[in-house]
C-alpha cells in the first residue's frame, strides 16, 4: 500500500510517461466528497485486453520492467479505491492514448494523507525526456494551472538546485493559495 495520495498520483503519473507520451495531463479535483485526480496522455495506449488486465497483479507490461513479473501499482489503486468508497476507470486506445481516473471518499477513515504534493509535482516535472505536462490542482471553487514547460522558462531550467528551488517555491505558493482561498 502507499504511504500518501501524493504516491499514489507519482505512481500513475509516472505510468504516462513511461508510455512515450508526449503530452500528459494531471488533474487534481478536491470537492469536499471526494479527492478525484484525472491523468490524460497520448501515449502507446492498451487494447482492450491489456485493460482487462492491468489490474492483476500478477501482470506487468512485457518489457517495461526488465526484473519485474508482476505490476502491482494498478492492482494497489484499486485496492485502495475499493476501500475508501472510491473508483478506478481506465480509457484507452492502443496508439492513442490512456485516460485514467480515480477517486476516494475524502472523508473516509481509510484514506491515505495527501502527503508532500509539491515535492512530487516537481519530481514529475523534473523526471528526464521530451514531454509537456501540464497539472492542475482544483480545490472547491479555486485552481491553478502549470505546465512544465512554462514553469521550466520561468525558472531558468528544472536541471538545476536553483531552478528546483524556484519550481518548488512557485508550487508551494500555489498550494498555500488554495489552501487559504
Amino acid at each position: 500500500m502507499h504511504a500518501t495520495l501524493s504516491d499514489v498520483i507519482a505512481d500513475t503519473t509516472h505510468n504516462s510517461i513511461e508510455a512515450g507520451a508526449e503530452n500528459v495531463s494531471l488533474e487534481i479535483i478536491e470537492d469536499g466528497k471526494f479527492f478525484k485526480v484525472i491523468i490524460d496522455d497520448n501515449g502507446k495506449g492498451m487494447d482492450e485486453e491489456t485493460i482487462k488486465r492491468a489490474f492483476n497483479p500478477f501482470y506487468t507490461e512485457a518489457g517495461k520492467h526488465d526484473k519485474r513479473k508482476v505490476g502491482l501499482g494498478l492492482p494497489i489503486l484499486k485496492q485502495l479505491c475499493d476501500a475508501t468508497d472510491g473508483n478506478v476507470e481506465i480509457k484507452s486506445q492502443k496508439g492513442v492514448g490512456t485516460r485514467l481516473e480515480y477517486s476516494f471518499s475524502s472523508k473516509h477513515i481509510d484514506l491515505p494523507p495527501l502527503g508532500n504534493l509539491v515535492e512530487t509535482i516537481v519530481s514529475l516535472f523534473n523526471f528526464p525526456g521530451e514531454f509537456e505536462l501540464v497539472f492542475t490542482h482544483r480545490k472547491g471553487s479555486e485552481e491553478y494551472t502549470i505546465a512544465r514547460s512554462e514553469l521550466a522558462e520561468a525558472v531558468g531550467g528544472l536541471e538545476t538546485i536553483d531552478g528546483l528551488l524556484m519550481a518548488r517555491e512557485f508550487l508551494a505558493s500555489q498550494e498555500e493559495a488554495l489552501v487559504s482561498a
